[in-house]
């Protein structure tokens, strides 16, 4: 069965281009595949097909039907990658924002996945399968930092059990809106698919999975909060989605929160720094720093003189 995807547009959204939107809520494919959907008239607007250019008024309804995929033979692409750690079983890549991690439709080519098969050649873990090589967790298109790659399959089960148990250590950055009142504290609430929208999760929601997130405050600025936050568990986006409910979305993100950014950002201001876990063949323990990335570190230098 094909995927169908039903939105609502809100009044932050309106007049806006609905390749734009639809760019914004489903983050897994990319505008120009999109706008290729659009031109085939796969999107309704209150079922009615629309073209790329259409600008979306509050409440409208959008629908749009995913064709029925083949998988696709994924080819290794030279394209340079920044590495943390790296040996026989594991490596560690700090990702660029708007790199999508593993293929999916409209995303076939450029993702970390090709640059992982240039690099590491055959040396990747299959148990996630062929359009996964090597991938045991993921972060978002526009999230930057350390994500683990494992070379093997010991190395991805030893790994996946150490998230499991929440042993692997996750440090994020991130600026959300507003003045935080704590200087720290912990969000635990479970965390599932938005009951109308599967490709938005929600904080509190029926049949939700375990979500903890720690946080304290690194710097507050007049407006904005700049935090660090630790992971216990690791859910699709979890720190979106938690510092979304207690009312401090993150600065930049376009699909919680509904706050627009008066800077120019790519998604949301999330860096994933500092990542530790027990070497699965050795036992050590490896840790990793990712270094801010300069957007990053060029909003926050704004943000101390404003």
């Amino acid at each position: 069965m094909p995927d169908v995807y039903c939105f609502q547009v809100t009044e932050e959204q309106e007049e806006e281009r609905i390749d734009k939107v639809m760019a914004s809520l489903i983050d897994s494919l990319s505008r120009s595949f999109i706008q290729k959907m659009l031109k085939e008239g796969r999107v309704l607007v209150d079922q009615t097909p629309v073209k790329a250019n259409y600008r979306v008024k509050a409440e409208e309804e959008i629908r749009f039907e995913l064709p029925e995929a083949v998988e696709p033979e994924i080819a290794p692409e030279n394209i340079p990658l920044d590495i943390l750690y790296e040996d026989e079983d594991v490596l560690v890549v700090n990702k660029p924002k708007g790199m999508v991690v593993h293929p999916a439709p409209g995303h076939y080519s450029g993702t970390l996945v090709n640059a992982l098969m240039y690099h590491c050649r055959d040396s990747l873990s299959g148990i996630n399968g062929v359009l996964r090589p090597g991938i045991v967790h993921r972060i978002d298109r526009d999230t930057t930092g350390s994500l683990i790659v494992c070379k093997n399959d010991a190395a991805h089960l030893s790994i996946a059990g150490q998230l499991k148990e929440h042993s692997i250590l996750r440090r994020y950055r991130a600026v959300v809106h507003g003045a935080m009142r704590e200087e720290e504290g912990t969000v635990n609430l479970p965390i599932g698919r938005h009951p109308t929208d599967r490709k938005k999760m929600a904080a509190g929601v029926r049949n939700g999975k375990e979500a903890v997130t720690h946080y304290r405050v690194l710097e507050r600025f007049s407006n904005y909060t700049y935090i660090e936050c630790r992971l216990e568990t690791g859910r699709t986006h979890q720190i979106r989605v938690h510092m979304d409910r207690i009312g401090h979305p993150l600065l930049g993100d376009p699909v919680y929160g509904g706050r627009k950014s008066p800077f120019t950002l790519q998604g949301q201001t999330l860096h994933a720094m500092v990542l530790g876990f027990s070497h699965p063949r050795t036992g050590e323990r490896i840790e990793t720093v990712a270094p801010l990335p300069e957007y990053f570190s060029h909003l926050l230098d704004i943000l101390k003189y404003n």
